[in-house]
C-alpha cells in the first residue's frame, strides 16, 4: 500500500487520535530546523542563545540573535498545509489534541485551539520579575534603542516564554501531554527528530499504552522501528492530502 493511502487508513480508523509535532512541521513556512541539514543549529551556538545560565549572565546575546534572527524569521512565517491541516482535523472532531515542541505559534495561527506547548512560545515574552506580558513586536521596537529590554511596567529583565536548555518543562503541559499519549489510539508524530528529551517519550509512553505510532519526518528518527508506519518525507504535502 502506498504510505500516504496507509496513513490515511490508519488515521480515518483511530478513535482517539493526537498529533505530536516538532520542528519539521514548520520547515515548509520558512523557519529552519534546529537539527536538519542546513538547521539553524549548525549556524548558531544554542549553548550560549538558548542556555538559561548564559541568559541570565548576560541576555544581550540572545536579545541580539532575536533582534537579527529570530523576529525577522517569525515575522514572515505563515502557517502551511500540514498546520492548516491539522487545524482542520480538529475542527471536524478527529483530532483529540496536538502536541508541540515548537515555539513558534503557527499551530495557533492556523486555528488550532487546543494545543500543547511543551517548550512554550517565543511569540510571548514576559519580564522575570513581576511576570508582565508583553508582544514580541513590543520587545523589537525596545530593541532599536535599548538593549536589552525591559518591562513597561516595572523595568524588570525580559524573557521570552519559552523553555531554554537548563530549565525544566511546564510540569502542568508536560503532565498533560503524557496523558494524552496514554489514552490516545494513534500517536501521529510530524517533524520531529524525537532526541529531545522528555518530550522523545511521549511516543514510547503511547505504544506501551497500546497505541499505534505513525512518524512522518525527513530524516529517520531513533524511534522509527518502534513506529508502525515511517514516512521520510515533508509534512505539508501529505498532511495536506490527508486532512
Amino acid at each position: 500500500m502506498v504510505p500516504a493511502d496507509e496513513l490515511r487508513r490508519l488515521c480515518s480508523g483511530a478513535e482517539r487520535l493526537v498529533a505530536f509535532t516538532g520542528a519539521g512541521i514548520s520547515a515548509d513556512s520558512g523557519i529552519p530546523t534546529y537539527r536538519g541539514a542546513g538547521g539553524m543549529w549548525h549556524k548558531y551556538d544554542p549553548a550560549r542563545y538558548a542556555d538559561i545560565g548564559q541568559f541570565l549572565e548576560d541576555p544581550s546575546y540572545y536579545w541580539n540573535f532575536f533582534r537579527d534572527v529570530r523576529y525577522p524569521v517569525l515575522r514572515e512565517a505563515k502557517p502551511n498545509a500540514a498546520h492548516r491541516a491539522l487545524a482542520r482535523l480538529e475542527q471536524r472532531g478527529d483530532l483529540r489534541a496536538l502536541i508541540t515542541q515548537n515555539i513558534d505559534g503557527l499551530h495557533q495561527a492556523a486555528g488550532s485551539l487546543r494545543v500543547l506547548e511543551l517548550h512554550g512560545n517565543t511569540r510571548r515574552i514576559r519580564c522575570m520579575r513581576c511576570g508582565n506580558a508583553c508582544t514580541m513586536d513590543e520587545a523589537y521596537r525596545q530593541l532599536e534603542t535599548r538593549l536589552p529590554p525591559v518591562c513597561s511596567g516595572c523595568e524588570g529583565p525580559l524573557k521570552p516564554d519559552v523553555v531554554f536548555f537548563g530549565e525544566a518543562l511546564p510540569r502542568g503541559v508536560l503532565d498533560e501531554a503524557l496523558a494524552e499519549a496514554r489514552s490516545c489510539d494513534l500517536l501521529l508524530v510530524v517533524g520531529s527528530s524525537l532526541v529531545v528529551q522528555p518530550a522523545a517519550t511521549l511516543p514510547v509512553a503511547a505504544k506501551e499504552a497500546g497505541a499505534r505510532l505513525v512518524i512522518v519526518n525527513r530524516d529517520p528518527t531513533p524511534l522509527d522501528p518502534l513506529a508502525d508506519l515511517v514516512i521520510h518525507s515533508a509534512a505539508s504535502e501529505l498532511l495536506g492530502a490527508l486532512a
